[in-house]
């Protein structure tokens, strides 16, 4: 990256000034050579700062790792340790009790409850299959999935087995009768539709007729009332669109000509900058940036080759319907996107400082993404994203309150020097820190008129656990982590402060990621616990996965539940601050460690060689068992601060670690032998992509916050160079 032109005392890749001068502020009003100056006066202003918060970071850990050293060999005092915390300032005192006042925020984020994508920005072929995701076939979300059983010839085979079909129609049709439910018959026996004086009408094949046993969830209808092409009902603050089509190769054979149950399903998705994306430079920020600026432009394609034949992906237009009065009805066709930037820690060669520093990559995407945002709010067309303009940013991995605080201020600065409207960004709050977990009623304080979210992410969530509690001893093995107090009362805990603090229908609640993408009937049989638990959103992986996690939103009040946890006693503090660690480590075995080392290292090397080689920053990775786990920064840092951890306290060997990477190197080769692009680790053990694996674990315990990112950018760096 030689190539820089200076403004001012910065220096930029001249690439990525050329992407802004050429696409971002086209069309809007922003001078180039003003969004630089704007630049340096916003990095003068809050770079100092940032760099103040991150050594705030190191001198609380450095306080706690030495109160565990100074008490090792005197017993675990809860409360002596409760009030260290509170000396130190870990712990703040809440303030008085206050709601929400975020003005402008779209229903999809406020009031409707459903399923949340996370996709990376990197991929525009994903990031438009995520955008598009607010509308899911049922039929082929059933059909392609687990959820329907092999048995009894029901196999996916060849273009269309009709046995699996009957399966999955059976399956939305009970869905209907559950959800929509007619007055007195089943929509198994309807052979009809039409909509009369407002109301739905079926037939039946007895030839009676019946209606909906609540009127009000007819919506609307699309083509002749006495013939509707479809039928649009509401449940839950969520649509249904049953198709009718006699043409059709599936309505043909159906009784009523039904072709499909098309459920709305990813009301909103987060466009991802951070986590599941690798974006170590120029290069790779303006191809970020790219796709965040096509899709708030609305004009965002890719081209690619299915089958043999080349297709071409955009944006979704909006869904038209007639009313029950035969009025025009529009419903938005895309999910509501929000980006999330990155955390506080990171700089970015892309832009250098006065003194050749680089720049603090949040800053950096504070500026280009809320740019970027502009776009949407002067948008009028049927492609808009925000309906009340608004711009949505979520941030990740700010340890308390005063960072918070930090990017309010810094995303109003941004705001004055782009001429927006004050509060025209909304934050959201990843609680995904410990320090910000327990301090989560004033975070949220901090960002009381911006604040749109609040989200735990319980796997960086873990992997700050280990770090925070490094020194106090060995953890308990990954799979036990789950049942320690601490993770069920974080989970519940971000639900009552968020009710605490007014989030019911003015905000989101959410909950995290499904990580096995291919296991969609155990998503069905276990993620309805997040509607349940007051959460009106939680992540996915997939549309299809966005789909039937929208079954449980119909099966579930979210706002319902809401009002009944709203009045139930609060999560314990007490349980939130209590230590993972193992009761007695001599009762595990070496072969019980070695198991533990065998998961976490093939964990990190098949996510990592892919980071480091192909700059691939989320992806399916087939565990020891093969079976494929969605993996991104936040799970290779549980596994990576895992090991560090039982190896800083002699439960394994440095020597031990290295030979097991050694080890699970060659499997995970042989797990990518099919991969063309793929570089093999095994068995010279001496590329980078190995090297970034094993300084992980073996330098885990010295990382800042324990966090993957210093490593993985290096390498990465270091590999495209």
């Amino acid at each position: 990256m030689s190539d820089r032109i200076k403004y001012g005392n910065l220096q930029v890749s001249a690439e990525l000034d050329n992407f802004l001068r050429k696409e971002v502020v086209e069309g809007i009003d922003v001078d180039p050579d003003n969004f630089w100056q704007s630049f340096e006066r916003v990095l003068n202003e809050f770079g100092g700062k940032n760099k103040e918060l991150l050594k705030k970071r190191r001198t609380i850990q450095e306080k706690i790792d030495n109160w565990h050293l100074s008490h090792k060999d005197q017993g675990h005092n809860h409360d002596e340790y409760v009030n260290f915390l509170k000396e130190i300032e870990y712990l703040l005192d809440e303030g008085e009790d206050f709601e929400i006042t975020t003005q402008n925020v779209d229903d999809e984020i406020k009031k409707v409850a459903g399923a949340q994508l996370v996709v990376p920005v990197m991929n525009a072929r994903f990031a438009l299959n995520a955008a598009n995701a607010r509308w899911g076939s049922l039929y082929d979300a059933l059909y392609g999935t687990d959820m329907i059983s092999d048995e009894g010839g029901a196999e996916k085979s060849g273009p269309y087995n009709p046995k699996r079909g009957e399966k999955v129609i059976e399956f939305s049709k009970n869905f209907l009768d559950e959800t929509v439910p007619l007055t007195s018959v089943s929509f198994s026996e309807v052979t009809g539709f039409s909509i009369e004086n407002g109301f739905l009408k079926v037939s039946t094949s007895d030839q009676s007729s019946d209606v909906l046993k609540d009127h009000s969830q007819l919506v609307g209808y699309a083509g002749d009332p006495d013939s509707p092409s479809s039928i649009l009902l509401k449940n839950n603050n969520l649509h249904i669109e049953i198709q009718i089509d006699p043409e059709d190769s599936i309505g043909r054979d159906d009784p009523a000509n039904i072709k499909d149950v098309v459920l709305e399903s990813a009301v909103s998705t987060i466009q991802d900058l951070e986590d599941s994306v690798a974006a170590v430079d120029a290069e790779d920020k303006c191809l970020a940036y790219r796709n965040w600026l096509g899709l708030m432009r609305g004009d965002l394609k890719e081209s690619f080759m299915k089958g043999g034949e080349e297709m071409t992906r955009s944006l979704n237009s909006d869904r038209t319907y007639s009313d029950i009065n035969g009025d025009e009805i529009t419903l938005p066709g895309r999910s509501v996107l929000l980006v999330r930037n990155v955390g506080h820690l990171m700089t970015n060669p892309a832009i250098l400082d006065g003194e050749g520093n680089e720049v603090p990559e949040g800053i950096m995407d504070a500026m280009f993404t809320i740019c970027i945002g502009k776009h949407d709010l002067q948008k009028k067309g049927k492609l808009a994203n925000s309906r009340t303009g608004s711009i949505y940013i979520v941030k990740p991995k700010m340890h308390g309150p005063e960072e918070v605080q930090f990017t309010c201020d810094l995303f109003a600065r941004v705001e004055e020097e782009l001429d927006l409207e004050p509060l025209t960004v909304k934050v959201g709050i990843m609680d995904e820190e410990r320090r910000t977990t327990v301090n989560l009623k004033e975070c949220i304080r901090a960002a009381s008129d911006r604040v749109i979210f609040i989200n735990t992410g319980f796997l960086d969530r873990t992997g700050d656990e280990i770090h925070t509690c490094m020194e106090a001893g060995p953890v308990v093995p990954k799979a036990e982590m789950k049942q320690q107090p601490w993770i069920n009362a974080y989970e519940d805990w971000n639900v009552d402060v968020g009710l605490e603090t007014g989030f019911r229908g003015r905000a989101q609640i959410g909950k995290g990621m499904w990580a096995m993408p291919d296991e969609m009937l155990e998503m069905y049989e276990s993620k309805s616990v997040h509607p349940e638990s007051g959460a009106n959103c939680a992540w996915v992986p997939s549309p299809t996965a966005a789909t039937l996690h929208a079954i449980h939103y119909h099966q579930i009040s979210v706002s319902g539940q809401q009002e009944k946890l709203i009045s139930r006693t609060k999560a314990d503090l007490n349980d939130i601050l209590s230590i993972p660690l193992l009761k007695d480590p001599s009762s595990l075995s070496s072969e019980i460690i070695q198991a533990e080392l065998d998961n976490n290292c093939q964990g990190i090397l098949g996510y990592v060689v892919r980071w480091v080689d192909l700059g691939v920053g989320c992806s399916k990775v087939p565990d020891i068992n093969n079976v494929g786990l969605m993996e991104d920064r936040a799970t290779c840092r549980i596994s990576s601060q895992h090991i560090a951890n039982w190896l800083h306290h002699n439960l394994c060997s440095e020597e031990q670690v290295v030979n097991t990477m050694k080890k699970m190197a060659s499997i995970v080769d042989e797990q990518n032998a099919g991969d063309p692009e793929y570089i093999n680790m095994a068995p010279r053990f001496d590329g980078v992509a190995f090297s970034a694996a094993l300084d992980l674990a073996i330098k885990g315990r010295v990382q800042p916050s324990g966090y993957t990112e210093p490593i993985l950018h290096s390498k990465r760096l270091e590999f495209k160079s």
